[in-house]
């Protein structure tokens, strides 16, 4: 459904965005704007908003997965990307095995039960990617047991998913020894029995960083494709506002600022990101970056360069 908003003057945004590290100072009004009034819808978790945003054109703006973007574009949703990450982590340590059962190391995922929320998170794609380039597994020889559909309607889980029974957890699955790996997001608990499938995690996240230039972003910034259309203005406040508010939140540690923002300074991770979901089957072709931007957001990347 298309939407229309004022042709001057100040808006309000229905907007989904979490109580982030690096948007804090703008949720809490510490950095404000006459021109965007925030009508903020919360939800326990913030992914819960994301098959309202992709399926029913929910929100005027908001943070959406990466991986879920992909999707959106490739069928045809009415969502723009900005350049900027709202969050971002290696993802190296995020799949993990009990270790009271025996050892499990990358060459022993193959024919192996592996547990994730969905096909399609954004965390999965983001170590089947890695697990695959560099440790050289086929995720398609790997059962991946899931737990979630896809917030695409569109899509359909490949041959080699298999869903879990209602009211199983990845971590409950993994603990019981029903699988023999479970992949774990923020939601990873402080049990010292869960060890890491990837050795070194840390040390091999930031190798492969400096080999490729890749910070795997979770969660970026996207408005309604109307509102960059219509308002090309309000999507330059939107980004003005993010790029105040991370640099007040979380500046860059250990010279390295994991939330990048401009297109150019994203270009290798996006097309990282890109290359694993087409690889795995979650989006059905393979996209250019620069197409995930319409030419008000694609331009907010050359305004800021040296600051990513």
């Amino acid at each position: 459904m298309a939407k229309r908003y004022p042709a001057a003057g100040p808006v309000t945004l229905t907007t989904l965005l979490a109580d982030n590290a690096s948007t804090k100072s703008l949720k809490a009004g510490r950095i404000g704007s006459d021109l965007i009034r925030f009508d903020y819808l919360d939800y326990p978790l913030v992914f819960d908003g994301f098959k309202p945003m992709v399926r029913k054109g929910r929100f005027d703006f908001g943070e959406l997965a990466i991986v879920t973007y992909l999707q959106a574009h490739a069928f045809g949703k009415p969502l723009v990307l900005l350049p900027a990450v709202i969050g971002a982590r290696f993802q190296h340590h995020c799949i993990c095995y009990d270790g009271r059962r025996g050892t499990v190391k990358p060459s022993d995922l193959s024919g192996s039960r592996v547990a994730v929320r969905s096909y399609t998170q954004t965390t999965g794609v983001w170590v089947r990617g890695i697990l695959q380039e560099e440790y050289g597994l086929d995720p398609a020889g790997v059962t991946w047991i899931c737990f979630e559909d896809s917030h695409l309607q569109e899509f359909r889980d490949p041959a080699n998913v298999v869903r879990a029974d209602e009211g199983q957890t990845p971590l409950g699955m993994l603990l019981a020894g029903e699988v023999d790996a479970a992949l774990l997001g923020s939601d990873m608990p402080g049990d010292p029995h869960l060890l890491p499938v990837i050795p070194e995690p840390k040390a091999a996240g930031l190798d492969w960083h400096r080999r490729t230039g890749v910070i795997p972003m979770n969660h970026m910034a996207v408005v309604h494709a109307d509102l960059a259309a219509q308002r090309p203005d309000v999507v330059h406040e939107l980004y003005r506002l993010l790029l105040e508010s991370r640099d007040h939140d979380t500046p860059a540690g250990d010279g390295m600022q994991m939330r990048l923002f401009g297109m150019e300074a994203l270009r290798p991770s996006l097309e990282a990101a890109v290359r694993f979901a087409f690889d795995q089957g979650v989006i059905p072709r393979p996209i250019e970056v620069d197409e995930l931007f319409d030419e008000t957001t694609r331009l907010l990347g050359a305004l800021t360069p040296p600051r990513a």
